[in-house]
């Protein structure tokens, strides 16, 4: 998987639940672009304008923690999130985020290393990130290649979509 580029757009605090990333009223929504519409509605006022393709978005302890859904992921996804970063990841998050295409990435150290505007670069293959603007690096572990491959094809239903219609 190539490099990640890009802008910091918010560092948030611990404990960060899906709730408050997609309020459970707007479960019944199916569309990616609905999502993203109410994408942290409620909690951070000017998401919407504020969020770019592309952007990166920080966290502290416990990123996801809460209800499992999967739309939590989808919107951010939609929303134009490119990664992830944040101390440590509730695990159905983690799971969901992987299964959706979205890079999730547990770095420790990371929100006490970064600022909203940093720009970062990210290597997934070799599992570091780079804070350009202070050159520092953040390790972190790896994705397995299973998760790697699902990641490049944009989430776990593209993969395997794709590996049925090469095998007809």
């Amino acid at each position: 998987m190539e490099t990640i580029k890009g802008k910091v757009v918010y560092k948030l605090s611990d404990d960060i639940n899906t709730d408050k990333i997609l309020a459970g009223r707007y479960l019944v929504l199916t569309g990616d672009e609905e999502l993203a519409e109410h994408c942290f509605e409620g909690h951070i006022k000017d998401w919407k304008e504020k969020v770019k393709k592309g952007d990166l978005l920080v966290a502290g302890e416990n990123f996801g923690c809460g209800s499992s859904r999967e739309h939590a992921p989808i919107a951010l996804k939609s929303s134009g999130i490119a990664a992830v970063i944040a101390e440590s990841l509730g695990r159905i998050f983690y799971r969901n985020s992987i299964a959706v295409g979205l890079p999730v990435i547990q770095g420790p150290g990371i929100s006490k290393k970064v600022e909203e505007g940093d720009v970062l670069e990210i290597d997934l293959d070799n599992g570091k990130v780079t804070n350009t603007r202070t050159k520092e690096v953040i390790r972190f572990d790896p994705f397995p290649d299973f998760i790697q491959a699902y990641l490049n094809e944009g989430g776990l239903s593209s993969y395997v979509r794709n590996r049925l219609i090469k095998n007809g």
